[in-house]
C-alpha cells in the first residue's frame, strides 16, 4: 500500500494560506527561470519582436508558458515541484486526480482570485472548510499528503 493510498483524497487535511504561498512561491522561483530561457531562446536568434508582434510574444511568455506549466504538472501527478516540496497535491472534490479540464479551469480561476488584489486566496482564511476561490470554482482542492 502506496503513502498517497492512506490518504482520504476527498477530504485531506487542508493547507493554510502560509503553507500555500510558501509552494507559490517556489513554483514562481522556477517559472521565473523558465520564462528566462523561454525569452532568451526566442529574442537571441531572433531578436526581440516589434509592433503586433510583441503582443504575441508578451502572451505566449506570460500566459501560455505558466498555463502550460501548472497544468501540465496539475495533470501529471497533481504536484508542481512546489507543492512537492510542501508536500501538497491537488484533487478533484470527488478525490480522483485533476483532468486537463480541471487544471486549465483552476489557472483561470487563480488568475481571477489574483487579479481581485488576492482576495481570493485571502478567502482561505475565512473559508470553513480552508477553500480558496479557485478552489470552489474549478471543483479541485489541495491536500496536504505524507
Amino acid at each position: 500500500m502506496s503513502k498517497e493510498s492512506s490518504v482520504d483524497l476527498a477530504h485531506g487535511p487542508v493547507p493554510g494560506l502560509l503553507r500555500r504561498l510558501a509552494a507559490i512561491f517556489y513554483d514562481g522561483l522556477l517559472l521565473l527561470a523558465l520564462l528566462f530561457v523561454a525569452t532568451a531562446v526566442i529574442t537571441l536568434p531572433l531578436g526581440s519582436p516589434g509592433g503586433g508582434l510583441l503582443l504575441v510574444f508578451q502572451f505566449f511568455i506570460f500566459e501560455i508558458i505558466p498555463l502550460l506549466f501548472f497544468t501540465g504538472f496539475w495533470t501529471w501527478g497533481g504536484q508542481t515541484l512546489g507543492m512537492r516540496a510542501w508536500r501538497l497535491k491537488l484533487v478533484r472534490f470527488d478525490g480522483g486526480d485533476a483532468s486537463w479540464g480541471d487544471a486549465f479551469k483552476r489557472h483561470l480561476a487563480a488568475l481571477l482570485s489574483l487579479l481581485v488584489f488576492g482576495l481570493g486566496f485571502i478567502w482561505i482564511l475565512v473559508d470553513p472548510e480552508k477553500l480558496a476561490w479557485h478552489d470552489r470554482l474549478s471543483r479541485t482542492r489541495l491536500i496536504i499528503v505524507d
